[in-house]
């Protein structure tokens, strides 16, 4: 197989790489181009608009959590069938793990993956600098290939010509796109910033289309194709699942839709077969399951239609004491606790959860950011050291039960409390830390427990 790619980088973070990269994807996509999204870093919101604008399902690549040889099998599977891959970068080009080298930023993916990079840059407070920014970034690592520039929010035509001016002499890449400054240009955004497109009705899901459309007018589309070489990825086959043994029940609705499409491939890889159910819709859970996987998402946002969703609540509990594995990741820690109060600041009443874990979630003003590495003590992936995955939130869990017991001892990151994490209660085990299940470990020892439970 072969496949062109190209990386949207930015000098920044907030330059508008996803609203460019998205256009992108549109465009070549209205060509007649199959398009492979991807997305560098843990985010999930931002993968949901690839996917949405392409018809094909977003990918991250994270080499913290899956490694280079994790970061290269991604792309290569993912890629079949397509014809041309779109990869949205992280934060600024060269910000990753440390400011020692470039380990985990988009710098470092794009040389794993030997691709090309478009870099944006934010044009709205400068003119003749912005050259000199894009000097500074193609000298900065001469490893790598930077084919071009897309200058955003720019004032006037005026204001145009003073920056193409200072690039003729000084910048040996081409200008492919000028982006207007533009107020119908607009992403619907949040406190995690972009609203997944799970929460959006059709009208908020038309204006991303013509967004994306109105920037992709101004990006010269032959120019990016023109800069791309075909790679060659030989001896790869198409991804065929065995027959399922096992039904996994994984919740996916407007709450909880924090995903990586690799770890429910990967579930299915070990005979999963996966049913999705809405805690905020269903009055009861899939039949015949023998697991629940609850991911992250915005419990906060609808805790009101959560908590009046009784049936679940109650189906979910006695299942759980009744001793099904659960496996629960930051929104679904905050649905198993007792109560979720702060996101609406004008009411503070605590609206009821599930209850299985002793304690209560706070939304605060304060992000915790980070990646994680832990050391699993016991539960559902049993004794296991150098668990990598990262955590993005704004809650906290207060109250929390003298007797609780944790699963992870944390030496990165910050956990629950205490440099503790993941509550365990019966086959219960709810973290804040997303894991990506490049680690095959993880799965495995997942689909194990459920299968234990099914054979009782």
């Amino acid at each position: 197989m072969s496949i062109p790619r190209i990386i949207i980088a930015g000098v920044t973070s907030g330059v508008g790489k996803t609203i460019i990269a998205t256009a992108i994807m549109y465009a070549l996509r209205k060509k007649g181009l199959q398009v492979q999204p991807f997305k560098i870093g843990p985010d999930f919101i931002d993968p949901t608009y690839h996917t949405y604008v392409t018809g094909r399902q977003s990918r991250n690549l994270d080499v913290w959590m899956m490694g280079r040889n994790g970061i290269l099998k991604c792309f290569y599977y993912a890629s079949l069938g397509a014809d041309i891959a779109i990869i949205e970068g992280v934060m600024g080009l060269f910000d990753g793990f440390s400011g020692k080298n470039d380990f985990a930023s988009t710098a470092h993916i794009a040389k794993i993956l030997d691709a090309q990079i478009l870099l944006v840059i934010d044009a709205g407070k400068a003119a003749r600098s912005v050259a000199a920014i894009a000097v500074g970034f193609l000298h900065f690592d001469m490893d790598l290939r930077i084919v071009g520039m897309i200058l955003n929010n720019v004032a006037t035509d005026k204001h145009a010509n003073f920056v193409i001016d200072a690039f003729r002499d000084k910048v040996k890449v081409p200008i492919i796109g000028i982006i207007k400054r533009n107020k119908e240009i607009s992403m619907p955004e949040r406190h995690l910033g972009l609203i997944p497109t799970f929460e959006l009705n059709e009208k908020k899901r038309k204006s991303i289309l013509q967004s994306a459309k109105l920037v992709s007018e101004q990006i010269d589309l032959d120019k990016i194709r023109g800069t791309l070489n075909h790679q060659s990825n030989t001896n790869l086959v198409g991804q065929i699942f065995p027959n399922s043994q096992i039904r996994i029940a994984v919740a996916m609705d407007e709450s909880f839709n924090f995903y990586y499409a690799d770890n429910l491939d990967a579930l299915r890889k070990h005979k999963a077969e996966l049913v999705f159910f809405s805690p905020v819709n269903d009055s009861r859970l899939p039949e015949n399951i023998c697991g629940i996987v609850l991911g992250g998402g915005f419990p906060e946002v609808l805790a009101d239609k959560l908590e009046k969703n009784k049936s679940m609540i109650k189906s979910i509990l006695k299942i759980a004491e009744d001793g099904m594995p659960i496996y629960g990741e930051c929104g679904g820690l905050m649905y198993l606790s007792r109560s979720i109060r702060g996101y609406k600041k004008h009411n503070e009443r605590r609206q009821k959860m599930v209850g299985l874990i002793d304690a209560d979630t706070f939304i605060n003003d304060r992000l915790t950011l980070n990646y994680t590495e832990a050391k699993s003590n016991a539960s559902i992936f049993g004794k296991m050291s150098n668990i990598r995955g990262h955590e993005f939130h704004y809650s906290k869990i207060e109250n929390i039960a003298k007797d609780s017991k944790f699963a992870y001892t944390v030496k990165k990151g910050n956990g629950i409390i205490d440099e503790k994490d993941g509550f365990i209660v019966h086959n219960c085990l709810a973290s804040y830390t997303h894991l990506h299940f490049a680690d095959s470990r993880l799965p495995k020892k997942l689909i194990e427990i459920c299968r234990k439970y099914l054979q009782r």
